[in-house]
């Protein structure tokens, strides 16, 4: 797009500009031969990638835990005021045997992309659908220096904020810092979903020897999203809030943040770092 540009002790300048796109995802959810379907949520996010985002959605909210427990997802065509046709719907049917999910499921609110959690009536809802602790996976071990290069190897594979700066990223490595997936969005929520749902569908889930690194801050719901996808280890860019740290002590994560240059923060369980 041509924008009007400014600058101290400068002319006025147009130039062209590239921004994040921003749009409505609608996700319904029917039980296997239902014809009725819950509106479970509305998440704004940046297109693409929605399949994988409406997969690792479902493991965020408890929904779903491997891949064969979707039996499909498809785009439920429409049309904009203009008549072009528009992506903004997903449809899932869960597969036979699943439980259909209660009208209370559904979410009051649109998910912006500055909100993760809105609308989910009970932290201790969150608590309950999440699976035991990670204290089982004690076992993995990171070194500083892998920590110490997991932002700058996010960075690396963000080329929509290259082109835009309005997009946050997410990435899911190894103990030895090779990317296995790197997502962009501009919610980080929607991010960490994505990077989540393609693991689900590649039968990678949990990823219980992978660890989570986010351009953004450590909220809540990034610890929620790593809990229930298995993920023992949620670095952050950012500052953790404080019931970040709660929960992460809690289900036995390993929360880092501040992770910038040369240092970083560890605020729940150490052991797994190594000098």
């Amino acid at each position: 797009m041509r924008i009007l540009g400014y600058a101290v002790g400068a002319p006025a300048r147009e130039r062209e500009d590239q921004v994040a796109v921003e749009e409505p995802l609608q996700i319904r959810v029917a039980a296997w031969g239902e014809r009725d379907r819950v509106e479970l949520t509305v998440t704004m996010r940046t297109p693409g990638h929605d399949f994988e985002l409406v997969a690792g959605f479902l493991v965020g909210e408890g929904i779903v835990r491997t891949a064969e427990q979707i039996a499909t997802m498809r785009y439920c065509a429409g049309t904009d005021e203009e008549g072009t046709q528009t992506f903004n719907v997903v449809d899932v049917t869960l597969a036979a045997g699943m439980p259909p999910l209660p009208p209370s499921a559904a979410r009051r609110v649109t998910t912006t992309s500055a909100c993760g959690i809105c609308g989910t009536p009970s932290i201790d809802q969150v608590r309950r659908a999440a699976p035991p602790t990670h204290r089982d996976s004690a076992r993995l071990r990171l070194a500083v220096g892998v920590l110490l290069r997991l932002p700058e190897q996010l960075r690396a594979g963000q080329a929509l904020f290259a082109r835009t700066g309005g997009v946050h990223a997410a990435g899911v490595f190894t103990a030895h810092g090779d990317a296995l997936v790197v997502r962009e969005d501009v919610g980080r929520h929607n991010a960490v979903d994505k990077v989540v749902g393609r693991s689900l569908l590649d039968g990678t889930l949990p990823l219980s020897d992978a660890v989570l690194q986010v351009s953004g801050r450590a909220s809540f719901e990034l610890v929620q999203k790593a809990w229930l996808a298995g993920i023992p280890v949620l670095a952050a860019v950012g500052a953790p809030s404080s019931l970040a740290v709660e929960l992460a002590r809690e289900a036995g994560i390993t929360l880092v943040a501040f992770s910038r240059g040369d240092r970083f923060n560890v605020y729940t369980h150490p052991e797994r770092v190594e000098p």
